[in-house]
């Protein structure tokens, strides 16, 4: 998990992912506007100290990162099994290897 960080960043990292798995009209969803809801909510003044402010940033990072794992494991997910059945040079090139080639062409063994 990152390090915690300050809040305004950490709602625009979650906004950031809510887009990226939304869409264009991420703003008008239950999820955006609960996010928007839970920071404002948890706003304090630079000059006190609140705990609750301090568990609530270290969720918000900790939601950040789930929300970032699933997304590029569903990336990973859709490279490397959504297409079924692959023959051998596929799968070397998928990983960046080449098959070996014969030397001679065919017929070298002769």
């Amino acid at each position: 998990m990152a390090a915690v960080t300050s809040p305004l960043r950490a709602c625009r990292g979650i906004l950031r992912e809510i887009r990226l798995m939304k869409g264009s009209g991420y703003r008008h969803t239950i999820v955006y506007k609960y996010v928007l809801d839970q920071f404002r909510r948890n706003q304090v003044t630079g000059a006190q100290y609140c705990r609750e402010r301090m568990d609530a940033l270290h969720t918000a990072c900790t939601y950040q990162c789930l929300l970032t794992s699933t997304r590029e494991h569903l990336q990973l997910h859709e490279v490397y099994h959504a297409r079924g059945e692959r023959d051998t040079a596929q799968m070397a090139g998928l990983v960046g290897l080449r098959l070996p080639t014969q030397p001679g062409g065919k017929g070298w063994e002769t």
